[in-house]
């Protein structure tokens, strides 16, 4: 269980989420964070992040790695496909 509220985890988050921006810049893409739910961060790849196919890799082992490292070990990360994120609720 994360001790932590969702409206406590969002400057934590914000803050890791452009700590990883950086190296998704370096291959021509960028990240936005869009909200945290019951301890999951939800946020949207964009340019070259959006359908490329390690996108997935890169949420696993960059954004969460880099969310459980310096927040909690049980925060999880989902991407919300573009058009997709007035639906957040129901994901």
């Amino acid at each position: 269980m994360i001790p932590f509220t969702d409206e406590e985890l969002i400057s934590p988050v914000k803050n890791t989420i452009e700590k990883v921006r950086p190296s998704l810049a370096l291959d021509g893409g960028d990240i936005q964070f869009l909200a945290v739910k019951n301890g999951t961060v939800y946020v949207q790849l964009q340019g070259a992040c959006v359908g490329c196919g390690s996108a997935g890799n890169t949420l696993k082992y960059g954004v969460e790695r880099q969310l459980r490292m310096d927040i909690h070990p049980e925060l999880t990360v989902i991407n919300v496909p573009h058009g997709m994120e007035n639906q957040i609720d129901s994901m």
